[in-house]
């Protein structure tokens, strides 16, 4: 690492623990732990790497390149180096729209890139359902492809040329080039000379063997692509496709120039439904007959998971069911082009065809649906590209997994094959999901297993095996689509012997010594290392040495399958935003998924029985001698002294608890509720900063500060108090209190707060047009305008509003890991709002966060004891009581008001946008709602010291840009963070939507 420093490396370098241990997974079922990890921030970076590598003294070093991480075979996976190219390569840095070309570094993300072509009518045409968190390294060197295969092909077909970079740091810029040209760069010494040598030689003494071996499929990955390095007429030759599929085993990819298409004008999509999968599959072959694009294939399991997730609220009216009959498979057949007379003549004469199976009832068909809107044709493929996380979702200890989850054989098979690989699974009492592309012949089966089972995992591999056979009876290969990784043990008997050591002599001429992602692919001709094999050690290896009330205990973490959704790229995408600020995967729900399983192992490792202390909490008062030890603990750590528990509260610090992951995540990964869980072990250990104590407390003396706000506002003023508090607390920006307070603006008013008794004396009929406001602190004590304005517009729809006692919430508490006092908390302000409760009166409270709160961190902490309250949110009552009144829509006038939604609102209640724009719109207003990601404030987090510098990159990712574009009067948000944060960085407030109504009323 410093020897790179010395050189001039500009990239990041790591050998923490936590930083390898992130790397030491990917999206498959493989952990293999890295020696260090390297970041390069250029091609220039690389090359230093690789010079720097053949070297006598780091011969021994082995090299990894590395994406996006979302292979599913652990190709990327090694011992040695990882060389991460997805943290600073990814610029685009060139497009000729004239000659139809992009050309990228190799960390751009394959949706980052369509959303830059976007605008100039293009799109890079290879799908994959990780499009938006796969590089297009990865992508290349796995040779990846998806959905419309069949006419778009796979990545290496859109590939014009590369920048490679060799072991020894010589640099190759693959294209296509005159068999002539090679022969003449064959002449020159050098690695690269050496490699068109090679190259030529073999590809043109082996080519009859190449023919006749390589399988005669869309999909055939082999490693290296010899059936295409040469044109067919033996005029051409293109390094490229050698290094397409190589998985990082010849050289380092950190650029490439890419063929780019024209985005198609016109496009249908229609949702067939079936009676039986069989059906579905048995139905395919004639849908690509009809020209379709591409032929999307759903089993009933994969089905059943959707509508269990936040994704079903989005699809439910574009693949509705059919009445009376179960939907057990779903084909979802793609028509796209320029020529709109020409697809819809396609999509009717497929119509034509499915009613006529209808009327006969052959085929399964129970019915079908059009779609012709784009909008709504890539939300139904988004349910589709969820389908694998979905899977993982799956309920109990075995999960459905990825080892044979990409075979691929001839379309015309596969109904056949699918049938056998059933009866293989039935054969082991498995159950399984599958779905897939089954026009190219490729369908994703996922058998559910345990891998922290011994004896299943033995079983892995002996269904790997079966596998592997059953594929080569239909003419097919194990590897349709994910690449080899582990799996390249099956090579030699799959391309027999010899053809087997022309791979080899390939590996040789590029990585004669074998540095690069040893133990994949093959070997270098005259080496005999290992390869690693689909045995190998695996998450479930180290999940098993955690006890097993444990893993139940600790579902969040311990249930993360690794398909990454968290990388999501999107910054207008709620999920993740520490990721996206710190482009440091740590944190990430994954990330701290990971940390705290591992955490959890060694705890186990040491002898500690984690659910006996955290029920002996409880127990255990605040001692002299626990002070103490703490010091001592935090003394030594401060000293240097090593506990892997930093790492793991470094990344639980990062997280900004606004439980995007909970709903976002397919295996709804709750990051906020085994993060409270940590900090709250943690710190038995170790002192506690100034800021907890003070974020914990808010509740207390808020309600204190609230007595006297204008004393208290002069100080909060003071600059000395604000460097103070800055650099001895932790906290920065600290909000001024509303003055006049809400007790005296609601003074002498018939809503003055009122005691519960009074509540309890009204009659039914006075009870009926009642609506209790649950006060929270932030609105109550900060923001006293915004509950008077909604006290006002109850009264203006004709209710009578009542503003509850203030009871704390304690969301503050649990953020924190103060648990034990937020379940006291909670125990008492759930005992005093289902005294409420029984009054049968609507109790709505004002933010999202700590509404929200009542529904989920009480059920956590309470259980059954949380009684069956129900308080909700403002949106939530007005669509309800407007519906009751039966109001009706007036035609919309005037300028268009802008929502900004709060992060934890939009994700937990989806709906929650489009129930707002029904709202106003029953007042003649439009409202249209902005599509942001998180504001970067959530709660307390933005007011820290040490997250301020993320707080405010996080805003600037995509509300400062929304903000800038549009007036800023007519924005409104729903969270009180988010108002807060507005008015720090732009200076202004802005409006909740309830002030809108008001103003419109």
């Amino acid at each position: 690492m410093d020897s790179l420093k010395q050189h001039g490396f500009s990239g990041d370098t790591t050998t923490s623990y936590a930083d390898r241990l992130i790397m030491s997974t990917d999206n498959s079922i493989y952990q293999l732990l890295p020696d260090a990890v390297l970041f390069p921030s250029s091609s220039a970076d690389v090359a230093l790497i690789a010079r720097l590598a053949a070297d006598e003294k780091y011969r021994t070093l082995s090299f990894t390149p590395r994406g996006g991480g979302t292979g599913t075979n652990g190709q990327s996976l090694n011992k040695g180096i990882v060389v991460d190219m997805s943290r600073h390569m990814k610029n685009i840095l060139e497009i000729n729209v004239e000659e139809d070309w992009v050309r990228v570094e190799a960390g751009v993300i394959k949706d980052q890139l369509n959303a830059y072509l976007k605008p100039f009518g293009y799109f890079f045409s290879p799908e994959l359902s990780t499009s938006n968190r796969a590089t297009l390294g990865g992508m290349i060197n796995t040779d990846a492809s998806g959905q419309g295969s069949l006419v778009y092909g796979k990545t290496s077909d859109h590939v014009l040329g590369l920048k490679a970079v060799l072991l020894g740091g010589d640099v190759l810029d693959t294209r296509a080039m005159p068999v002539s040209e090679a022969e003449v760069l064959s002449q020159q010494p050098g690695a690269e000379g050496n490699i068109y040598r090679v190259v030529l030689d073999r590809c043109r003494q082996q080519r009859q063997l190449i023919i006749d071996k390589f399988p005669k499929l869309n999909r055939f990955l082999t490693g290296y692509d010899l059936r295409h390095v040469l044109s067919d007429d033996l005029q051409n030759i293109d390094l490229t496709r050698i290094l397409c599929g190589a998985e990082g085993t010849l050289a380092f990819i950190t650029e490439a120039k890419l063929d780019i298409t024209p985005i198609p004008k016109v496009r249908r999509l229609v949702n067939i439904k079936y009676d039986s999968f069989d059906s579905a599959l048995r139905n395919a072959p004639f849908m690509v007959e009809a020209k379709a694009l591409s032929v999307e294939t759903v089993d009933s399991k994969v089905l059943n998971l959707a509508r269990e997730d936040i994704i079903w609220h989005s699809v439910s009216k574009l693949i509705t069911d059919v009445p009376d009959k179960e939907m057990l498979g779903l084909n979802m057949v793609e028509f796209a082009g320029n020529d709109k007379s020409l697809i819809d003549g396609q999509v009717e004469a497929l119509c034509a065809r499915l009613d006529a199976l209808m009327a006969m009832r052959e085929g399964g068909v129970i019915g079908y649906h059009l779609c012709d809107d784009v909008a709504g044709i890539e939300r139904i493929y988004g349910m589709r590209k969820k389908a694998v996380g979905l899977l993982g979702n799956a309920k109990g200890r075995a999960k459905p997994i990825p080892f044979v989850e990409d075979t691929c054989v001839p379309p015309h098979n596969l109904a056949d094959y699918i049938v056998e690989f059933r009866a293989l699974l039935d054969g082991h009492n498995l159950s399984y999901g599958m779905f897939g592309h089954v026009d190219a012949g490729v369908l994703h089966v996922r058998p559910a297993l345990d891998m922290s089972d011994p004896q299943q995992e033995m079983l892995m591999k002996q269904i790997s095996d079966e596998v592997v056979a059953l594929t080569a009876r239909y003419d097919g290969l194990l590897w349709g689509e994910h690449g080899k990784g582990f799996r390249a043990e099956y090579s030699p008997s799959i391309f027999g012997p010899q053809l087997y050591e022309e791979l080899r002599r390939i590996k040789a001429a590029f990585d004669p010594a074998n540095h690069l992602n040893p133990g994949k692919i093959c070997a270098p001709l005259g080496v005999d290392d290992p390869m690693l094999k689909v045995d190998a050690v695996k998450r479930g290896t180290y999940d098993r040495q955690i006890p097993i009330n444990a893993r139940s205990d600790w579902r969040g973490a311990m249930e993360c399958n690794g398909n990454g959704l968290c990388f999501d790229f999107d910054v207008k995408s709620p999920m993740c935003p520490s990721m996206k600020i710190s482009a440091n995967r740590m944190h990430s729900p994954k990330g701290r998924a990971t940390l705290t399983r591992e955490w959890l192992r060694l705890l186990a490792e040491q002898g500690v029985d984690l659910l006996l202390l955290e029920k002996q909490l409880p127990e255990q008062g605040v001692s002299l001698r626990g002070i103490i030890q703490r010091m001592r603990n935090s003394w030594q750590a401060k000293r240097g002294q090593y506990d892997f528990s930093h790492e793991v509260k470094e990344a639980m610090s990062g997280c900004l608890a606004c439980k995007a992951c909970s709903t976002q995540c397919p295996i709804k990964i709750d990051v906020p509720g085994f993060r409270s869980r940590f900090l709250q072990l943690y710190h038995t250990r170790y002192l506690r900063p100034a800021s907890d104590y003070l974020v914990a407390t808010v509740e207390s003396y808020a309600t204190l500060m609230a007595k006297a706000p204008k004393t208290f506002n002069f100080f909060l003023r003071q600059p000395w108090l604000k460097s103070l508090s800055k650099r001895h607390i932790g906290m920065v920006d600290l909000p001024l209190l509303s003055s006049p307070t809400l007790q005296q603006q609601l003074a002498g008013h018939r809503t003055l707060i009122t005691t519960l008794e009074s509540l309890e004396q009204m009659s039914p009929e006075q009870r009926a047009k009642q609506v209790l406001v649950v006060q929270d602190p932030f609105t109550s004590y900060y923001e006293a305008q915004l509950v008077i304005d909604f006290v006002q517009l109850i009264e203006k729809l004709g209710y009578r509003a009542v503003v509850l006692p203030f009871s704390p919430n304690g969301k503050a508490q649990h953020i924190k890991g103060f648990l034990q006092q937020f379940a006291r908390t909670a125990q008492k302000t759930a005992d005093f709002l289902n005294r409420v409760a029984r009054l049968e009166m609507p109790m709505v409270g004002v933010d999202p966060a700590l509404v929200l709160c009542y529904r989920d961190e009480y059920n956590q902490v309470l259980g059954d004891n949380r009684g069956e309250f129900h308080v909700q949110l403002v949106h939530e009552w007005l669509h309800n009581a407007l519906t009751a009144a039966d109001s009706t829509v007036q035609a919309v006038q005037g300028e268009a008001w802008y929502l900004f939604g709060h992060c934890t609102e939009v994700t937990a209640l989806p709906e929650s946008v489009k129930q707002w724009e029904t709202i106003f719109a029953r007042f003649g207003a439009k409202l249209e709602n902005v599509s942001i990601g998180c504001c970067g404030m959530a709660g307390t987090y933005g007011h820290e010291t040490k997250n301020l510098e993320n707080s405010l990159g996080i805003y600037e990712l995509s509300w400062q840009q929304a903000m800038q574009k549009l007036p800023r009067q007519r924005c409104l948000a729903t969270g009180y963070s988010c108002r807060s944060q507005v008015k720090r960085i732009e200076g202004s407030n802005v409006h909740h939507p309830l002030q809108a109504l008001l103003e419109i009323i």
